[in-house]
């Protein structure tokens, strides 16, 4: 082979990777965001990305675009390892005609994508994008329509990762949206289906684009993103973080990690929950003293703050951990601590990653506003979601397990395979002072002194079912143990019960609640 031929494969190379060009790349820089490149640098284990379609370039020749023909079309792809593990990328490049996307960039991405499913490799997309090319027309819809298309039939295949950090607007919403989990980094991350100049023109609003669709808008108030990062670099240490806790397809396991630490004395725990039933306590430090040390990685942190989920280790092996948070509402279930504890049950089911319940539940949240915008189609979610699950589920009781919440959160009845308590849980319909003054409403009527009565009746109703023994009675609760034993018994029993099989009757799929 000459060397004319070698010296022009190495030009359009070094061309392609220059994207946009200098100007492009320096103009991204003074945006305060890498460039596609940087990103997957970041991103991947060094040295391991091996790009694909390289050398793609659009084929349009309307309005002039037949002039800005670049090399890669406005998206990196390929592939490469984070620890070690194989994955699959792409990264959009804003510096080509403000990386929107054409009917060839869209084959690239749908591309990576078939190949991810084929293989079994998780899918991690960049996102910063100004929409779809227009001088393509509807090639450029089609190929959004391609891309959607590829995400959902990878869903529950293989894990797909979003990371915004640029725009993401109109149709182009739906392809993270769809994915697992979303990554947005503050100031530079917006989504949103509609603009604020087009909600300006339709309904009067103003609203700039950091409160309509920046990171903290989706964090916090539609729940549409999953991951709030301080900067890029934090962006992509956080998702390097994520895929460690994930197998790598549906039939896989998620890695295990080497455990030789000394197993912490938890005598504190006997002590945890106070005695007075309304005072609350942080359930994330308890979920922290009896998982591995350090390997908290918490999901939607902002969003629906009354109910916690996230990733876990129990000696190296991953689990998925719901829990009530007592902190924020009395740890009550709503509509959307509903919708984010559901997606986060299916999601570990999919990829076969046990789950433990800690469960401390006054009821669902009362009230016009819970009733109206359905509080009892979400609620649903999250009870279809536990029914539904077929991976090793474990439940422990700390306190309260209120009326139909108590059914919800992973009880013995919707195939709970291990259900424990603390003594101070509380197993009932209600409360006792709301129990009461149902129960005894006559007698407290009637009687000269009300509030004596009515403290003695919840007294006898507190003695009687404020317990957890009634419930182990009938063996709705496999054993009532001392708080000091909760990580002893959760090794053993996750180490028991992690081959499990377990059954959903033959269908095409259920009809879940949406």
């Amino acid at each position: 082979m000459s060397k004319n031929k070698i010296e022009e494969l190495r030009e359009k190379r070094a061309e392609a990777q220059l994207g946009g060009g200098a100007k492009g790349i320096d103009a991204q820089h003074k945006r305060g965001k890498l460039t596609a490149r940087e990103r997957i640098d970041l991103l991947l284990d060094q040295g391991t990305f091996e790009e694909m379609d390289i050398f793609v370039r659009h084929q349009c020749r309307d309005f002039g675009i037949d002039k800005q023909r670049y090399y890669t079309d406005g998206v990196v792809t390929g592939t490469g390892k984070i620890e070690g593990r194989p994955v699959c990328v792409f990264s959009q490049d804003f510096t080509i005609l403000g990386g929107s996307l054409s009917e060839a960039y869209a084959r690239k991405i749908t591309k990576i994508m078939d190949l991810a499913m084929k293989n079994g490799l998780p899918v991690i997309g960049i996102n910063d994008s100004g929409g779809a090319r227009i001088q393509e027309g509807v090639l450029s819809l089609a190929g959004y329509a391609d891309i959607f298309l590829r995400n959902t039939l990878a869903s529950g295949v293989v894990p797909q990762i979003s990371a915004v950090v640029g725009p993401c607007a109109g149709g182009a919403v739906y392809s993270p949206a769809i994915t697992d989990f979303i990554f947005m980094v503050d100031k530079i991350s917006h989504m949103f289906i509609t603009g604020p100049n087009v909600i300006k023109a339709v309904t009067n609003e103003d609203v700039t684009f950091d409160e309509l669709g920046g990171a903290m808008a989706h964090a916090t108030k539609s729940g549409v993103s999953h991951f709030t990062c301080e900067n890029e670099a934090d962006c992509f240490i956080k998702i390097r973080k994520l895929v460690t806790y994930l197998p790598s397809n549906n039939m896989e396991i998620a890695p295990v990690y080497d455990y030789e630490h000394p197993e912490p004395d938890l005598e504190e725990l006997n002590n945890y929950v106070p005695d007075n039933p309304n005072k609350p306590y942080d359930m994330k430090e308890l979920i922290n003293k009896i998982i591995d040390p350090d390997s908290f990685f918490e999901i939607h942190k902002e969003y629906a703050e009354n109910i916690i989920v996230g990733f876990a280790r129990i000696q190296g092996r991953t689990i998925g951990i719901v829990a009530n948070q007592p902190l924020v509402l009395a740890g009550v279930l709503d509509l959307n601590s509903s919708i984010k504890g559901a997606r986060f049950v299916r999601f570990c089911d999919a990829f076969n990653i046990p789950l433990l319940v800690l469960e401390d539940v006054p009821g669902f949240l009362p009230g016009t506003d819970q009733e109206w915008r359905g509080v009892i189609r979400h609620g649903a979610k999250l009870l279809y979601a536990f029914c539904e699950a077929t991976v090793p589920k474990i439940t422990v009781i700390i306190r309260k397990a209120y009326g139909g919440a108590y059914d919800v959160m992973n009880s013995k009845h919707v195939r709970g395979d291990v259900n424990l308590a603390w003594p101070s849980a509380e197993i009932a319909v209600m409360g006792a002072k709301g129990a009461a003054e149902i129960i005894f409403k006559k007698d407290i009527v009637n009687a000269e002194d009300k509030q004596a009565v009515l403290d003695e009746k919840i007294s006898e109703f507190t003695n009687k079912f404020a317990n957890p023994y009634i419930a182990a009675e009938r063996g709705f609760i496999d054993d009532v143990i001392e708080p000091k034993d909760t990580r002893k018994k959760l090794i053993y029993y996750f180490d028991l019960i992690q081959n499990k099989v377990d059954y959903n009757p033959r269908r095409k799929h259920g009809n879940i609640p949406l």
